[in-house]
């Protein structure tokens, strides 16, 4: 099975990417991906080569500096290793359509701007704060959701922190006191769900019966 060894200076993810991308267009291709990020030393790129010579592979690269690029095809002619280089005919081309030379500066695509960073500690703090779980956290929240069983707080829930809100959502139990802290929380960051009384008893039923609950009646 042939072995594609991906080569990049970043991470190697849109390298490889785009090598996924290519490979769909052939029917059942039966390679493996090896990804190799962060080379930036000729050492590095003779290391690989080797190891993909050993392998029988090939290697498709994103290096955007020209000395490496050189240095990788030498060492692949001489290692009778393929090497596809993505990146060095594209800067050439743009270089003579843009009439400036590229900074050829390793790592500089960035492809997760502040918003996605932000969702992403956004649902990554929902989920720890889903159900009542870490309640002496609530003052950390953004939103606090508020309600009975089966008023639909944790897809809310999930849905706002994918707009980059911090969601926590706190269950009413019958019986059962909520959390001190959310009574210390501002009024405005608590929102408590409603739902028609019919329509909750048959949501309920509908849970019960699928988890074999006999006494579907509870709070």
């Amino acid at each position: 099975m042939p072995e594609v060894f991906v080569v990049s200076d970043a991470t190697g993810t849109t390298a490889e990417r785009a090598v996924r991308a290519a490979l769909v267009q052939f029917e059942d291709p039966q390679v493996t991906i090896t990804r190799y990020g962060g080379v930036r030393t000729p050492e590095q790129v003779r290391e690989i080569v080797l190891q993909a010579a050993k392998a029988g592979g090939f290697i498709v690269h994103t290096l955007v500096s020209a000395e490496m690029r050189r240095i990788m095809l030498e060492e692949g002619r001489n290692h009778n290793v393929a090497t596809i280089d993505l990146m060095g005919p594209l800067l050439a081309r743009l270089t003579e359509l843009l009439s400036i030379p590229p900074r050829a500066q390793p790592g500089g695509f960035r492809p997760f701007d502040a918003g996605y960073t932000r969702r992403i500690e956004a649902i990554e703090f929902t989920v720890r704060h889903d159900d009542g779980r870490n309640a002496d956290e609530l003052d950390q929240a953004e939103i606090v959701l508020v309600g009975v069983s089966r008023t639909s707080k944790t897809p809310l829930s999930i849905y706002l922190a994918y707009r980059g809100w911090k969601v926590a959502n706190v269950p009413i139990v019958l019986g059962m006191e909520p959390p001190p802290q959310l009574f210390r929380l501002p009024r405005r960051r608590v929102v408590a769900l409603t739902v028609q009384p019919e329509r909750l008893a048959a949501l309920r039923r509908v849970r019960a019966e699928r988890i074999g609950t006999a006494g579907w009646q509870y709070a």
